[in-house]
């Protein structure tokens, strides 16, 4: 029995469906700028009526491209990483390109692998994704195709990098509290070593100044990323500074173990300590007694941007420097206009 002719519609049954030659559908339908609006239009109408889908291989050889995206990453399995690529997959699935992911867990000899074999699958660009928000070395010189940083920022100012914008994110926590009448905040973080953490207590100390306020307990407490240094941080904060009507804590886990506490030493959260976290995370933020009003970075939509800046860099529109991404504040029980 012979073979079967397949049923998909082809680039010749468009043609003659819109009266012109193969030539100019196949240029109508790649946006070649030598065919005319109702040419176009007429090509455009017919694969729609066909259902045609082009080849994308064959559209890679015409384009010179073949519509799949790199991105490398040091930390997959961390919380960060999953939502930011989504937006990164989600905006490149609408333009109908690809992503080629590699995990180089934190090494060097994985990272340069791994951008060798990228390169030899011909990726149109990179996005290089940090394990955290701390400035990390540029790898640009190594890649000769555009690169977008996300999250992480590169150290070459030249090099286009999408952070989240930590400052932002606290002076919209901090502008929070002191629109509830909250005069003495207290601000319990992680280690200073990490950039969100002192970023984050850059954007407190803004608001506070510009409000005529000072800190509770008079410098930040500065700790782990847990809940246990919650717990221990906020009997030290009370300790020094029983006013306090307000802690700001640097991520959801901090926050848990700080309301743990207030609700053991018979303070009322947050009739008398509202209390607000950092990062949305909801596993924390939902089951905190109350629910937490915190900051969310909104990393999803950070992974689309930085996708969309590769697309325009594809377009011949590159950029370069920082571009901070906002933060937004989501507002549960955990915060509510201090008593008379």
């Amino acid at each position: 029995m012979g073979r079967q002719r397949s049923s998909s519609p082809t680039l010749n049954d468009v043609a003659k469906l819109a009266g012109v030659s193969i030539s100019t559908a196949s240029k109508a339908l790649n946006g070649r700028d030598e065919v005319a609006p109702e040419t176009r239009a007429r090509v455009q109408h017919a694969a729609a009526r066909l259902s045609f889908q082009p080849n994308a291989l064959a559209r890679g050889l015409i384009s010179g491209r073949t519509r799949t995206i790199g991105l490398l990453t040091d930390e997959l399995g961390g919380r960060f990483s999953i939502p930011v690529l989504l937006g990164v997959e989600n905006a490149l699935a609408n333009e109908q390109m690809s992503v080629l992911l590699c995990d180089a867990r934190g090494d060097a000899i994985r990272r340069r692998h791994y951008i060798s074999t990228l390169l030899a699958r011909q990726v149109d660009g990179f996005i290089v994704l940090g394990d955290d928000n701390d400035v990390r070395p540029s790898l640009t010189r190594d890649i000769p195709v555009p690169v977008v940083y996300a999250y992480g920022e590169s150290d070459d100012p030249d090099d286009l990098s999408v952070p989240a914008d930590d400052e932002g994110g606290a002076r919209l926590a901090v502008e929070h509290l002191v629109s509830l009448r909250r005069k003495h905040i207290g601000h319990i973080t992680g280690p200073q070593s990490y950039r969100a953490a002192r970023d984050r207590v850059t954007g407190l100390q803004h608001v506070l100044a510009e409000h005529g306020l000072t800190l509770a307990g008079g410098d930040p407490l500065y700790g782990q990323w847990s809940q246990r240094w919650g717990r221990h941080a906020t009997r030290a904060l009370l300790a020094t500074a029983p006013e306090v009507d307000a802690i700001f804590c640097g991520s959801d886990q901090i926050a848990v173990g700080v309301a743990d506490v207030l609700h053991d030493l018979g303070r009322r959260v947050p009739e008398d300590v509202a209390v607000v976290g950092y990062d949305n995370w909801e596993e924390f933020a939902t089951d905190c007694r109350p629910p937490l009003t915190t900051v969310d970075l909104d990393l999803e939509h950070l992974g689309a941007t930085a996708a969309r800046l590769l697309l325009d860099a594809l377009d011949g529109r590159p950029a370069g420097g920082v571009v901070r991404h906002p933060c937004r504040l989501v507002v549960r029980e955990s915060t509510a206009p201090a008593t008379a």
